[in-house]
């Protein structure tokens, strides 16, 4: 039977994993280092396949919650068992000192053993120290006798000792609150990214985008660029890896007539190209808004790859980025791709892969590696992460024509104006048709200038007069003059397809 005792102590123990967790935030933020990270990267590799397919199919974005919820519960669970260790030893010992030095070692070894941090350690272990150092109380002293039996206890009884660990959670419950909050006030207050190497061409570029741009009424609707904040970010992990570009190189390994290491410098002294390139998510929704576009700094990676001779019988490599994500490309297919560190003008991002990320023409956004460290030329085919998960891995984007909430606009004379992007890849988009009768009659809408870029989207936008409530249709025709197939279907396991059909007015 569990006494009065171990029920405080529980509970203290829960509290000492919670600050362990609070101040392992506090001192590393939302970093690798965090010792959250590891259990939730175990979480997302070990998941079953159906599993992560279902959440994506149900809950979207939402299913990241779910993981690093249940991350966040296993480390609590794991610091407050050390701290409840802590409590026992400390009770059979009748000493405080003893159950604090338990505690707080036994958290720095575990937070050093989850992250390989040792001074980053200690914002776990001081924290659950602590909390087992002002909660616990003598086992003589717990209502047991009347009196407490140490000199620096209070007393009072049971009433004392219940008034102490009240105390010493809701201390625990405000020192979570007060660093969740802190710490997301400074990094609201992140300085602005630098400009990225050799990125002087990136602004023209820009330019030139913004140009070829349609004229719209909604201000909330991209135009042909999308600013780095709100360009999608879609990774398996909460938790981007932390790599600087004086510590990034990339390897091509396995069947080939020379291995080969490429470190930064190299790689920005290569030429130079400023691409505008489209990323679609393949877990999306039909109209989902997982569709962006921006100005990629980087260089080809076809010279790169033949001058390590490419063998192997199946013509294909797999990518590795730093977070432990990998997919395979046909090697042709690969030779394509692009090798990019600047977006924008700017430095990447950590979450869209500072300091290098492969770029695919055409190819479904989640195969374009972030964090790029490895290109292994094979012998036989593997499968990729994804499909090891049920997904076919890398294809090639289905045509698409975006009808959005902010693409919905009324004019000042009663009209009503739609405008949004169609998606085609490297095919192209050669027209944007709309209906305003579901599907009955078909009108041509307008299109941005075409671009001479082999992979964007184009803007288009279309007119009507509102006659109550309308059942409106987007569909394209790609640049192979193939019209964006009708038949819908669900994003799992090659992306949503269809025509987008809104009621509007």
């Amino acid at each position: 039977m569990i006494s009065v005792t171990e029920h405080r102590d529980a509970f203290l123990a829960a509290a000492a994993g919670a600050a362990a967790v609070a101040g392992s935030y506090l001192v590393t933020g939302w970093t690798p280092s965090f010792v959250v990270r590891p259990i939730d990267q175990t979480i997302v590799n070990q998941t079953p396949g159906p599993v992560v397919t279902t959440a994506i199919e149900t809950l979207g974005d939402a299913g990241h919650l779910i993981h690093i919820a249940m991350a966040v519960a296993v480390a609590v669970g794991l610091f407050g068992a050390v701290a409840f260790a802590g409590l026992r030893v400390a009770a059979r010992a009748d000493r405080r000192a003893v159950g604090v030095a338990a505690a707080g070692v036994g958290s720095w070894l575990l937070a050093a053993g989850l992250t390989g941090v040792s001074a980053g350690a200690l914002g776990a272990a001081l924290p659950a120290a602590a909390v087992v150092g002002l909660g616990w109380v003598s086992p003589r002293s717990d209502g047991t006798e009347d009196d407490f039996t140490e000199a620096d206890d209070l007393t009072g009884g049971v009433d004392a000792v219940r008034r102490r660990t009240l105390g010493v959670l809701a201390g625990t419950l405000g020192f979570v609150g007060a660093t969740v909050v802190g710490r997301r006030s400074v990094a609201r207050s992140d300085e602005p990214l630098p400009d990225a190497p050799r990125s002087e061409g990136a602004a023209a570029r820009l330019q030139e985008l913004e140009t070829a741009s349609l004229s719209v009424e909604s201000d909330d609707l991209h135009g042909m660029v999308s600013p780095i904040g709100e360009f999608y970010n879609v990774d398996i992990a909460e938790f981007d890896p932390e790599v600087t570009a004086a510590e990034w190189s990339l390897t091509f390994t396995g069947e080939t007539g020379s291995d080969r290491t490429v470190d930064f410098d190299e790689l920005i002294d290569r030429p130079v190209e400023h691409r505008a390139i489209t990323l679609r998510c393949v877990g999306e929704d039909l109209n989902g808004p997982k569709l962006d576009n921006a100005v990629w700094t980087g260089t080809p990676i076809r010279p790169l790859l033949e001058s390590v001779d490419p063998q192997g019988d199946c013509n294909c490599a797999m990518l590795r980025g730093e977070d432990g994500y990998y997919v395979q490309f046909p090697v042709d297919v690969l030779a394509d791709g692009f090798l990019a560190w600047g977006m924008n003008g700017k430095e990447l991002p950590s979450g869209h892969g500072h300091p290098v990320r492969v770029l695919i023409p055409g190819h479904w956004g989640e195969t374009n590696v972030k964090w790029l460290s490895e290109i292994e030329l094979l012998n036989v085919e593997d499968d990729g992460y994804w499909e090891e998960r049920g997904w076919e891995g890398t294809g090639e984007v289905k045509t698409v024509a975006k009808l959005w909430d902010e693409g919905i606009t009324e004019l000042s004379d009663g009209r009503i104006e739609l405008a949004g992007h169609a998606y085609a890849g490297t095919r192209g988009i050669d027209r944007v048709e709309v209906s305003t009768d579901g599907g009955d009659t078909w009108t041509d809408a307008d299109l941005s200038e075409a671009l001479p870029d082999a992979d964007v989207w184009r803007q288009w936008r279309h007119t009507f007069d509102p006659d109550g409530s309308r059942e409106v249709v987007v569909r394209a025709v790609d640049g192979e003059g193939t019209l964006q197939t009708g038949e819908s279907t669900g994003s799992v396991p090659s992306g949503a397809a269809g025509w987008v059909r809104r009621t509007v007015g």
